[in-house]
C-alpha cells in the first residue's frame, strides 16, 4: 500500500535540521511539544508515519538530555489530561515509564510553577527510583514585571546537564517548559559572559500545525481538531509575514504569547532579537511537509481524523461545536 509519508526520510531531514540548530549554539534547549513518545495523532494523519517517529529521530542525534517538566498546579489537582483518562501525576510516570523503555533512563524531573502544593508522594517516589526532581516556583508578575521575572530567575534551582543538546519536554501544555528553558539559559548566559564562552540558545520542536501548508490543508485542520478541548486555532503568524512577508502557519498561543516571550528573551539575552528569531516560526524547527509523498492520502486522512474528534466529543459541548466547525472547513 502506498504511503502518505515517508518516516525515514522525515527522520533524516528533522535530525539534520536540529544538529544545524546545536551547532549556532553553544547549547540548545529544544522544546518538543505533543507526544514525545507515542504520537498516535501523526500516524493517523499522516499515513506512514510510525507513532515512534518522534523519539526514534531523537535517537539519532547523539547525546543528550532529557528534562521533564510538570507544573505543581496541575500535578495537585488530581484532574484528568485532556480525554486521556489519565491524570497528570499517572500520565507522568506513564512518560518517564516510555522514556526508560527506549533507552532514555537519566532524565531530570522539574516541578515548575510550584507555591506550596502537596507533591510530597510524587517526588518521594521519583527520588526513590533514582530521578533527580528540581522545584522552579510560581513568579508572581512573569512576564509582565521583567525584574520580578528575573529575580524568579536567579532563585530557581539550576539543573546540571552534560550535553550540548537538551530535550524539554512535558505533560502537554502549560507544563512551564518555555520557562524553564529561559530561567536556565539566563544564568548560563549570565556565566558564559564571565568566561567568554559561545551563548546558549532555544528552539522549538512543534509537529503540528505545519508551518508551510495552507492553514486549512486538512493535516492542518486535524491538529485544530485535536486541540479543540484546549481552544486553539491555526492563524497565519503575523510577525513572520512582518519580518519576511511570506506566510507561515502557525497556532494561536504561540503567535498570541510571542511578544510577552520576547521580552523575556531580550532581557535574559541583552539583544533585540534573541537567537536571531523575529516570529514564532523562526524557532521552530519543523521538516513535516518535506516528509509528505502522497498530499491527497494525507489529505484524505485529516478528514477522517476530523471526522472521528466529532464522534468522540461529546455533542451539543464547546469542543463538538469547535470541531463541527472544523469539519465545515473542509466543505463537509
Amino acid at each position: 500500500m502506498k504511503k502518505g509519508f515517508d518516516a525515514e526520510k522525515y527522520i533524516a531531514l528533522q535530525s539534520a535540521e536540529i544538529l544545524k540548530r546545536v551547532a549556532r549554539f553553544g547549547r540548545l534547549y529544544l522544546e518538543v511539544g505533543g507526544k514525545l513518545c507515542y504520537d498516535e495523532h501523526a500516524a493517523r494523519v499522516l499515513p506512514g508515519y510510525k507513532k515512534t517517529t518522534k523519539i526514534e529521530m531523537l535517537k539519532e542525534l547523539g547525546n543528550l538530555d532529557i528534562v521533564y517538566c510538570i507544573n505543581a498546579g496541575d500535578l495537585a489537582s488530581g484532574r484528568e489530561v485532556g480525554l486521556s483518562g489519565f491524570n497528570f501525576k499517572e500520565k507522568a510516570l506513564g512518560d518517564l515509564k516510555d522514556l526508560k523503555s527506549f533507552g532514555f533512563d537519566n532524565v531530570k524531573v522539574v516541578v515548575t510553577m510550584f507555591s506550596g502544593e502537596d507533591v510530597k508522594g510524587f517526588v518521594s517516589g521519583l527520588k526513590k527510583k533514582g530521578y533527580e526532581v528540581y522545584f522552579h516556583d510560581r513568579i508572581e508578575g512573569y512576564g509582565s514585571n521583567m525584574a520580578a521575572t528575573l529575580r524568579g530567575y536567579d532563585k530557581n534551582e539550576y539543573v546540571k546537564l552534560d550535553n550540548d543538546l537538551v530535550i524539554v519536554t512535558g505533560v502537554g501544555g502549560g507544563s512551564g517548559k518555555m520557562g524553564f528553558c529561559l530561567s536556565q539559559i539566563y544564568k548560563e548566559r549570565k556565566s558564559q559572559k564571565k568566561h567568554g564562552k559561545v551563548e546558549t540558545g532555544f528552539a522549538k520542536f512543534e509537529s503540528f500545525p505545519i508551518w508551510n501548508l495552507p492553514m486549512t490543508h486538512e493535516v492542518n485542520l486535524a491538529y485544530e481538531a485535536a486541540t479543540a478541548d484546549l481552544g486553539d486555532y491555526n492563524m497565519i503568524d503575523k510577525f513572520h509575514m512582518k519580518a519576511y512577508k511570506k506566510r507561515a502557519v502557525n497556532y494561536n498561543r504561540d503567535v498570541e504569547n510571542f511578544e510577552i516571550l520576547m521580552r523575556i528573551a531580550r532581557k535574559v539575552s541583552g539583544t533585540k532579537w534573541p537567537c536571531g528569531y523575529r516570529s514564532p516560526t523562526d524557532m521552530g524547527v519543523n521538516m513535516m511537509r518535506e516528509g509528505i509523498v502522497d498530499d491527497l492520502k494525507c489529505r484524505n486522512a485529516g478528514r477522517l481524523e476530523i471526522k472521528r474528534r466529532l464522534k468522540k466529543a461529546l455533542k451539543g459541548s464547546e469542543e463538538w461545536e469547535r470541531i463541527r466547525d472544523v469539519l465545515k472547513k473542509c466543505g463537509v
